[in-house]
């Protein structure tokens, strides 16, 4: 009985580390909202594609916190690696390091243009990078803690 209650209080740092990771996406989610529905800016295709990989980790993660399953790491890696991915092509394309003709954007809402920064170099791209990032690196913590935690 001691033993399952070791790794019931030792896992809570996994539990965490997960909620952190639901905090994000569904910040990310709501700002990303914010910034089509509020503000009006143009959302373009790229952007859609990390939308698809953000929005549906908002529901996913809370899922496994209640009651907890670590396994969900398995299932929205994916999501968080695409996104990554993306967001890794749209920093590139912004900084003008993808050819044009590379580019999968529509006239009328072109992926290369900054509509809004902070500090002059932190753009909408770069905030979805940096947070696919730390998404992914919360679930990797989340997934090696818990391991050490019942092994």
């Amino acid at each position: 009985m001691n033993n399952k209650k070791t790794i019931v209080v030792k896992s809570s740092h996994s539990w965490n580390l997960l909620f952190f990771a639901w905090i994000l996406a569904t910040s990310g989610t709501l700002i990303s909202l914010f910034f089509s529905e509020i503000v009006q800016l143009p959302v373009c295709v790229l952007c859609w594609y990390q939308r698809i990989a953000l929005y549906p980790l908002v529901i996913m993660l809370p899922l496994a916190l209640f009651p907890f399953d670590i396994k969900v790491i398995r299932y929205v890696s994916p999501l968080v690696i695409f996104g990554w991915l993306v967001a890794l092509f749209h920093v590139l394309v912004v900084a003008g390091l993808i050819p044009e003709s590379a580019q999968p954007c529509v006239q009328g809402v072109p992926c290369s243009e900054v509509q809004f920064s902070i500090l002059g170099f932190i753009n909408i791209p770069m905030m979805a990078l940096f947070t696919f990032s730390l998404i992914g690196f919360l679930l990797y913590l989340s997934k090696k803690q818990f391991t050490q935690d019942t092994y």
